[in-house]
């Protein structure tokens, strides 16, 4: 097999006949002659005449003394032979200097190799060998020796079944073997330990695949990280880079292939360990998720560095709490992450309790600690001087215990990991805070108003875009109205929460003013758009408004005229569906978001037939990454065009099961309303005179409709009072037109109207005055009372309820008559 070390050379695949056929393969690159016994040419090789200038014809049957005498000595070739060929088997004549065919001398080096001692045969086998070419053999001769006896690259040579069939000293050296234990045997029952290392650290077994694959191709194989002990050093491993490349004979056909090695121990794992820290940026971290963090540095860890990872983490911190300080009891560990080779489960089970030993006292010392015993490594998780928890690798036999170089790469390690887990933790403890603020910020159980059913969810956010500020919101209004408000902060986080919260007390307190929806925006708009209005965040050099972008919608919708009025400020529009027919979206000017400042908003009002389901939500509904918002509201109408008019929870659960089948990656929210109108009997409406003289009549006419309504005593002596007051008021003060409206709903509403627009405002009266009381009178009798202004007027509106409390002696009805 030593031959299959040499280059290929140059020269004929098979020598012509007449020339020496059969001897090519043993001669190739060297001129060569065949003499007869009485030493005279019989063969000729394209080569001796490359080399000596003379065709065959010009030397066949001439004596080989004409052709290659010395023209030095003049000795020639029968000299040396004794005349009659009897001599050594082998001849050799060192250098001497022959005539070329053209007449210059021609330094060469020739042998001459007896074949036989018959007679009229070839006899003798002349070989001649220009200088360089000599000189290049020798070159070879001594790198291949110095490749098989000195060189410190592992050379092996395989043949096509992937069996050894020679190797270097090199080999012999490093690996503790020698040419006759290994020849004719396979890598893997020479170091059955032995394995492949692909790119991502994991290993393969079959170590003969890049022998085959150049067998396969022939094309080479470059830097195959081979990992194995020696049977000089097995307890530990050792790394080699080896190439593959193809041997061919000859005639070109693939004979084996040899593989060259270097011993990379030390540079691969160094190159290991910046490539470790390298892929920790983009492995360890990537969520807000402390469980996955962990087990994302035991995957990284696993199997490159160590053969087991277990992460353990205190139970206030994955509760998202502060971790202990220096002196506070150590709370107990639960671990989070374990991942490990599958051929070292077992191995790492048996050492549970040496594991436990190292992570309780790595977590009482707070410092890396070693045991050999276990081949394990603990190390802390730390951050802004805290103690998280703790980190164990684990090796097992034949690898090399942890060095203090690796123990600082694995505090390195964790070290990264232990910020994320932290701002995992802090997030988490944000994430729980803001969700519970919006939770308490938004109705718990909103407002049942008559006239309206109610259905409404709220989908927090998943994931780590954190909590948002979507709120809705139901507001009791006079006259039996319900106030309807659904609204969107942009931005997430305790900011957005709070801002919510704010900006959904600022709307209820300026819709208890029955301002229309219009005029509600745009004073919303007016405070989101003040420099004083709430920021994103708590630092002062930060300009950017967590106002700026909040959109909303506000309705009010009347069940004694079934109207619903309508605004928003850059919100998605509203649904409707009516009993019978399609769903559609609504025609609202949509109007500029919150917080620009100075741009109108204009309302709609629209008559709503009895049973329609109108439906308020945010763009995390319908919108998201894989899906456009109009897609989104499509959907919607069809899931609320579904036949039949179901209980709306069921049609609530309906949309929401077919928008947002998994955890949104926005806040959602979704409010149902459907409308019905107030039954006509239960609301009496009377124009009233503008004559003192008509107080009386009114009275009468109220007292009429409360006696249809079986209204109790003390309550008709409550309105009687109030309609005499209002009615007086309205006329002395307001003008005409006068209106009396009475409404029977949970209690008793009382409305005047009248052509002023100057409301009324309680007075203290002195002992003196004759008048000035009734305001007093009403806010005491009244549960609540108000004003609201319309195009033509105002509307003084008090709430009675039907069973007042025990009434004053001096508004007792038997002592009391107006």
């Amino acid at each position: 097999m030593a031959d299959l070390m040499n280059p290929r050379e140059s020269g004929p695949e098979q020598p012509a006949p007449g020339r020496g056929a059969g001897l090519g393969s043993l001669t190739a690159g060297r001129a060569t002659a065949v003499l007869d016994d009485r030493m005279r040419i019989i063969g000729w090789s394209a080569e001796a005449e490359a080399l000596f200038g003379y065709g065959p014809s010009e030397v066949l049957g001439r004596r080989a003394d004409d052709i290659v005498t010395d023209t030095v000595t003049g000795a020639g070739l029968s000299a040396a032979s004794g005349g009659s060929g009897t001599t050594d088997e082998t001849t050799p004549y060192g250098i001497r200097s022959v005539r070329h065919r053209d007449g210059r001398p021609m330094p060469v080096a020739l042998t001459l190799d007896q074949l036989s001692h018959g007679t009229g045969g070839a006899a003798w086998l002349l070989v001649a060998m220009g200088l360089d070419l000599l000189r290049q053999r020798a070159i070879d001769r001594a790198m291949l020796d110095g490749l098989h006896r000195q060189s410190p690259v592992q050379l092996v040579v395989y043949d096509t079944d992937a069996r050894v069939r020679w190797i270097n000293k090199a080999i012999e050296r490093q690996f503790g073997v020698t040419s006759d234990e290994v020849v004719g045997r396979f890598v893997h029952d020479i170091l059955p330990e032995g394995v492949l290392l692909t790119e991502d650290g994991h290993s393969v077994k079959d170590v003969e695949r890049p022998i085959f694959e150049v067998l396969r191709t022939g094309e080479p194989v470059i830097d195959v990280r081979y990992r194995s002990t020696t049977r000089l050093d097995p307890h530990h491993e050792h790394v080699w880079s080896l190439s593959y490349f193809l041997l061919r004979d000859d005639t070109g056909r693939p004979v084996g292939v040899c593989e060259a090695g270097l011993d990379i121990t030390d540079r691969y794992v160094v190159r290991q360990r910046l490539a470790l820290l390298s892929r920790a940026g983009g492995s360890i971290g990537r969520t807000l998720d402390m469980r996955e963090t962990a087990q994302g540095l035991a995957r990284l860890a696993v199997p490159e560095f160590a053969d087991a990872v277990t992460v353990d983490l205190l139970e206030p911190v994955l509760d998202g709490q502060e971790p202990p300080r220096d002196g506070s009891p150590t709370p107990e560990l639960r671990q989070v992450a374990r991942y490990a080779r599958d051929e070292v489960s077992g191995a790492v089970g048996d050492i549970a309790d040496a594991l436990n030993a190292v992570r309780l006292r790595c977590l009482a010392e707070g410092a890396p600690v070693t045991d050999l015993a276990a081949g394990a490594l603990a190390v802390p998780l730390s951050a802004r001087g805290a103690l998280l928890g703790t980190a164990v690798f684990v090796r097992t036999a034949p690898r090399d215990p942890f060095d203090t170089e690796e123990t600082a790469l694995a505090g390195e390690l964790v070290s990264r990991t232990a910020v994320c887990v932290d701002n995992a933790r802090r997030y988490a403890h944000e994430h729980a805070t803001a969700l519970t603020l919006q939770r308490e910020l938004l109705p718990r159980r909103l407002a049942r108003p008559a006239g309206v059913e109610l259905a409404h969810r709220y989908l927090p956010a998943a994931g780590p875009v954190g909590v948002g500020g979507d709120w809705y919101d139901v507001i009791p209004l006079s006259g039996a109205r319900v106030g309807l408000v659904v609204g969107d902060v942009a931005g997430r986080g305790l900011g957005a929460a709070a801002t919510m919260g704010r900006l959904r007390t600022t709307v209820a307190a300026l819709a208890a003013l029955d301002l229309p929806p219009d005029e509600l925006l745009a004073r919303l708009d007016d405070l989101v758009a003040r420099p004083c209005a709430p920021r994103l965040t708590d630092t002062e050099d930060d300009d950017e408004d967590q106002a700026l972008g909040v959109t909303c919608l506000y309705a009010v919708y009347d069940p004694v005229s079934r109207m619903c009025v309508m605004a928003r400020a850059g919100h998605p529009p509203p649904v409707l569906a009516v009993p019978g027919g399609p769903a559609e979206t609504m025609a609202v000017p949509a109007g500029p978001p919150l917080g620009l400042g100075g741009l109108p908003f204009e309302s709609v009002s629209l008559e709503l037939p009895e049973g329609s389901t109108l439906a308020l939500f945010t763009d995390g509904l319908v919108e998201s990454r894989t899906r456009d918002i109009d897609i989104g509201t499509g959907v919607l109408c069809d899931t609320l065009t579904a036949p039949g008019a179901g209980p709306l929870e069921e049609t609530c659960d309906a949309v929401v099961g077919g928008l947002v089948p998994q955890p949104p990656e926005d806040d959602a929210a979704l409010l149902l309303v459907r409308v019905h109108a107030l039954p006509e009997h239960l609301v009496a409406t009377w124009g009233i005179p503008a004559d003192p003289g008509e107080v009386a009549h009114a009275r009468s006419l109220a007292c009429g409709r409360l006696a249809d309504w079986e209204v109790p005593d003390e309550a008709a002596f409550v309105v009687e009072l109030v309609v005499s007051e209002l009615v007086t008021n309205a006329i002395r003060y307001g003008g005409a037109p006068v209106q009396l409206r009475l409404i029977r709903e949970r209690g008793l509403i009382v409305e005047v109207s009248d052509g002023g627009h100057t409301s009324p405002h309680l007075r203290r009266a002195a002992m003196e005055d004759e008048g000035g009381r009734g305001l007093f009178l009403v806010a005491q009798l009244t549960d609540s009372w108000g004003t609201r202004y319309t195009p033509a007027g105002k509307t003084i509106w008090t709430e009675v309820p039907l069973n007042p409390p025990q009434l004053p002696d001096l508004f007792a009805v038997d002592a009391f008559s107006l």
